[in-house]
């Protein structure tokens, strides 16, 4: 992102990124290493960046918001015992959201959609929707395919020696 990008993506998620209540996100693993907070993050940033290169007219507040918001669920889901959480955590992090920062409809209706299309019935609705839905698989990729692989090189570069 140009710097003019970077600071309007600042703006645009108007401080939530240090709110206490979704810092709380930093207690919690998403993927391998990588902290729900910082896959928040990670989301909201490339949807944002995705959404600086389509033609298209965003609600990039809207946009960067719910993708920042989107696995507010705020529990540790790997000890949790729900089996189906991948089903069930759009709806908790939408209601989440909603309860501690008000989010219009556009927003509760990406968040919910996020995990299309393992969520088969809530498809995104908007083009909100559809960039924040591809971040997210974008970024899970990264975080549980690429950055393992990383770890187990280093992990074996360091057994050579």
């Amino acid at each position: 992102m140009t710097r003019a990008q970077e600071n309007r993506f600042w703006s645009l998620l108007g401080g939530l990124d240090r709110d206490p209540r979704t810092l709380r996100m930093r207690q919690y693993l998403q993927h391998g290493s990588i902290t729900t907070y910082d896959h928040c993050l990670r989301v909201a940033r490339l949807s944002y960046a995705i959404g600086t290169h389509v033609p298209l007219a965003l609600e990039e507040r809207s946009l960067v918001r719910a993708a920042f918001l989107h696995d507010y669920f705020l529990y540790d889901w790997h000890t949790k015992g729900d089996h189906l959480h991948g089903f069930h955590h759009p709806k908790i992090a939408a209601d989440n959201a909603a309860r501690d920062f008000g989010l219009s409809q556009k927003e509760t209706d990406i968040i919910e959609s996020h995990m299309w299309p393992l969520t088969l019935f809530s498809v995104p609705d908007s083009k909100e929707g559809w960039i924040v839905s591809l971040s997210d698989k974008i970024c899970s990729l990264q975080e549980t395919v690429l950055l393992r692989r990383r770890k187990e090189t280093a992990l074996g570069n360091h057994l050579v020696q």
